[in-house]
């Protein structure tokens, strides 16, 4: 007999974690049902990390009432979390003379949201507030923010996991049956049953929706690609380094992005794919990136790199329309019972907790429930010691030596942080999920140090050498041992004599 829960979520990227927290103050049984192996694998952990004001959304748009709200909400949400967050403001810049009236229009649209403080600067201006930044003037937004957005997926889900949520990694949803209060939805794993569904799958929402008969949106990935800057180049910038969006554009351009952690991004690409898993970069894209960078932040060079990533947006508009559509934040008359959350591209990040308050009223509509007596409201995962004054460091060192004890030398990873996250509240094992944890393996070097360390303390705590992932599914490090692929060498020689007697 299947599992019954009253709410089931399809993904767990930041929109679904966020639900699950909201949903975990109440007494419901919830479950989370996520494809990869572990959250903030796809677009959620893959993104600028900007806390958006609203100054790029359409008045009274889906996107515009949720992305203001949540920019209200955000600054005290990260720090239930103990995440990441900084209010570093952003100037949006016209690099010629031609793109100035432009700044207009952007400002009209962001006192329309609400947003405060917008000024249009001058070039002096701008030279004050950015001495490295080229333009002709700006639009300073100085409320605008960012945060780490891996860590506040994880914190969420994390969070929601330690108030009660059941959360199902590696458990993609193959199928769909019955109807609210009855539905059947099964996994490769298992099938389970739920009264509610919230469809939260970001790239595959369309194919959940289709799932439960709605056949009215198409979902188009579209890649971006960054590149990470070295910390040593991190001071160049104040704040974020907007253009002027472009007319038609499938993203608001190349932007120049400081980090919560101190590196700098540029990015992100846009370029339409049939694949939606297809998160490769390319040279061709990168040189496109530092040139493009480069135009408002000279002297930029490939040395300045010391990765690439990119991560893909659910477009609910193809290619040849280009530009936004708005967000699906709604229960539609042919699934009743299922909520549809479909297109949530940028500003998804800064409106998933106003989405997740939404999508919480909508289930306690429907199933009244009383408080979580067990509901956490605060939550820490990995303690960052490299934040820390050193008398704290210290003391923590005084409780537990590993502390002391540093592994990942370029982000200044303890060995304690890294158990901590092997050990995470998820379950989740690769090293892949103890880099987002902890940053081990984010710096220069990207793991090329620390990395056989790593490995060590996985095998310390449990794991098999056979076990181990980069990043779940077949993504295996160790092919056998030595001995096995000597042994396996030894015994196709000898099938190749015999074959050739």
């Amino acid at each position: 007999m299947s599992e019954k829960y009253d709410v089931a979520i399809i993904g767990g990227g930041v929109v679904g974690s966020a639900i699950a927290r909201e949903l975990s103050k109440y007494d419901l049984k919830i479950t989370v049902l996520e494809r990869a192996a572990d959250v903030a694998r796809g677009t959620s952990g893959k993104n600028s990390g900007v806390v958006h004001t609203g100054i790029n959304v359409p008045f009274g748009s889906v996107k515009a009432k949720f992305n203001v709200a949540s920019a209200k909400m955000f600054e005290q949400y990260c720090a239930d979390l103990d995440v990441p967050f900084k209010r570093v403001g952003k100037v949006i810049v016209a690099l010629g003379e031609a793109e100035v009236p432009d700044l207009e229009g952007l400002k009209a649209k962001g006192e329309a949201n609400g947003v405060p403080d917008l000024e249009i600067i001058d070039r002096a201006t701008l030279k004050k507030l950015e001495p490295n930044i080229e333009g002709a003037g700006a639009l300073n937004v100085p409320t605008a923010a960012i945060a780490c957005p891996y860590s506040l997926t994880i914190a969420l889900a994390e969070s929601a996991t330690a108030s009660g949520v059941e959360i199902k990694l590696n458990s993609p949803v193959t199928g769909i049956k019955g109807t609210e209060g009855a539905f059947e939805i099964e996994t490769p794993n298992e099938t389970i049953s739920a009264g509610l569904i919230v469809n939260s799958a970001g790239l595959n929402s369309d194919k959940i929706a289709r799932m439960v008969g709605v056949h009215r949106w198409r979902v188009w990935p579209c890649r971006g690609e960054y590149v990470i800057l070295d910390k040593r180049v991190g001071g160049l910038i104040n704040s974020m380094v907007y253009p002027v969006p472009p007319k038609g554009g499938a993203g608001l351009g190349i932007h120049i992005t400081p980090t919560t952690d101190g590196n700098i991004l540029l990015g992100p690409s846009a370029d339409y794919t049939n694949d939606g898993d297809d998160v490769r970069t390319t040279a061709k894209i990168r040189r496109q990136l530092l040139k493009e960078a480069g135009e408002f932040l000279p002297g930029l060079t490939p040395r300045d790199v010391i990765t690439a990533y990119s991560g893909m947006r659910p477009k609910l508009v193809p290619a040849k329309v280009g530009g936004f559509g708005d967000f699906v934040v709604e229960e539609v008359e042919e699934a009743p019972g299922v909520m549809q959350l479909v297109g949530i591209e940028s500003p998804g990040l800064t409106a998933a907790p106003a989405i997740a308050e939404h999508v919480s009223e909508w289930v306690r509509d429907r199933i009244p429930a009383g408080e979580n007596s067990s509901f956490q409201k605060t939550w820490s995962s990995v303690h960052r010691t490299r934040e820390e004054s050193i008398s704290t460091v210290d003391n923590l060192i005084a409780e537990d030596p590993g502390y002391g004890e540093i592994v990942c030398r370029c982000e200044m990873v303890t060995k304690t942080e890294i158990v901590d996250s092997i050990n995470n509240k998820l379950g989740a094992s690769s090293l892949n999920a103890i880099k987002y944890r902890s940053r081990a393996t984010m710096g220069r070097c990207q793991g090329g140090f620390c990395g056989p360390r790593i490995v060590d303390l996985l095998l310390e705590n449990g794991k098999s050498p056979e076990s181990i992932t980069l990043n779940g599914g077949d993504s295996w490090l160790f092919l056998g041992t030595t001995e096995d692929l000597r042994a396996e060498s030894k015994a196709k020689r000898a099938k190749q004599k015999v074959g050739a007697k």
